[in-house]
């Protein structure tokens, strides 16, 4: 709460107070309140804990997989390995209790997966998770981002590209033509990658990505 505004922070601690003394309902309806100031604050650690507290009180999927994708935003690209590990584990058992609920449901399932192939000694096992998600939904961008990531991390370069191929089909941003560029530079496909350099360039808001890939793209 230090590094928010005071007035914003002063709202979230008598929000906090009134939880404490509510039940039930009205204790659900004050979280709810609570999880969307964190929203506004684009701070989703709280949000998680805040969803894991309402699936205690109803245990509901939408409350577990909320909480997971909370957990999950929140320990992708933490620095502090200790944290993004509680994190990584809260968000398997959120994923977990939602699947539970509901063992049908691929975004649940590729939120299991994608938290066991970042955050555990066995990541085949998450692997084979977001496979099942892709059969059965091809298009699935985040199963298959997250198969991309993995395919680059040990080296499978060829299918690294065929996923992020996908993933700029469904979603062409500038990280998903990054790494589609990464994949084609690694296999040594130098007009490709350039492309794809480019391309992640022009839709890039952020200037020193912008550098990075002109550095790139000269050598």
């Amino acid at each position: 709460k230090q590094s928010i505004n005071p007035s914003l922070a002063e709202e979230i601690t008598d929000l906090e107070s009134k939880v404490q003394a509510s039940s039930g309902e009205e204790k659900l309806s004050l979280l709810q309140q609570l999880a969307d100031k964190w929203e506004d604050l684009a701070k989703t650690a709280p949000q998680g804990f805040i969803y894991e507290e309402m699936a205690k009180i109803s245990p509901k999927f939408d409350y577990w997989l909320k909480a997971g994708n909370a957990y999950r935003v929140s320990y992708t690209n933490l620095q502090d390995t200790s944290m993004a590990r509680a994190l990584t584990d809260n968000a398997m058992r959120a994923y977990q209790k939602a699947s539970d609920l509901d063992a049908n449901n691929l975004d649940a399932k590729t939120g299991l997966g994608a938290a066991m192939v970042s955050g555990t000694s066995n990541p085949m096992a998450g692997i084979a998770l977001l496979r099942e998600v892709v059969a059965k939904e091809s298009k699935n961008l985040e199963a298959n981002k997250t198969l991309g990531l993995f395919s680059l991390q040990s080296r499978q370069f060829d299918k690294a590209v065929e996923r992020f191929k996908t993933v700029v089909e469904i979603k062409p941003d500038a990280e998903a033509y990054f790494y589609l560029a990464t994949g084609y530079e690694n296999m040594g496909l130098k007009n490709e990658a350039i492309a794809a350099f480019q391309k992640s360039k022009e839709l890039a808001s952020d200037p020193s990505l912008s550098q990075f890939i002109d550095r790139r793209v000269e050598e």
